[in-house]
């Protein structure tokens, strides 16, 4: 009779200490709090800053991130409600972001798997419908609320 297969060690699972399980998320971590600080500091508010948008310089009309920079920059210095007026699509995004994150980290820290969300193409066609009914609401007159 043969013996029984061992279990793996928990040890086996986690591929390594805690501090490689969490470089990956805490380098992004690190790059997001750059991007964000310096988007605290440079104020895309003032004109040459930034590049233009060059859908808003050619054809005056909005794209689903203008005022993605201007939002961020609120968003930084804690203002959760010029954020939403400049681009409340972007501010979503950044909480949908931390959310993965937050999910990522923990299970780092779990020692358990760390794949991400896998959208399937019902999930991208979804996100690209909000984008285009986002965009075409934020430059009709009655979305102007949207528009930044």
């Amino acid at each position: 009779m043969s013996e029984p297969a061992a279990r793996p060690r928990p040890e086996a699972r986690l591929h390594g200490g805690l501090p490689r399980r969490l470089a990956a998320p805490l380098g992004v971590l690190a790059a997001a709090t750059a991007a964000f600080a310096c988007l605290g500091i440079v104020d895309p508010n003032e004109p040459g800053h930034y590049p233009v948008c060059p859908l808003l310089h050619l054809t005056g009309l909005f794209c689903p991130a203008c005022g993605g920079l201007r939002s961020a920059h609120a968003v930084a210095h804690g203002d959760l409600v010029a954020a939403l007026g400049a681009n409340a699509l972007a501010v979503a995004g950044y909480a949908a972001c931390a959310v993965f994150w937050a999910r990522w980290a923990g299970r780092a820290v779990r020692g358990r798997p760390t794949a991400g969300p896998r959208p399937r193409a019902v999930h991208w066609w979804a996100l690209g419908g909000l984008l285009l009914v986002f965009t075409v609401v934020r430059n009709l007159p009655f979305g102007s609320g949207l528009a930044p």
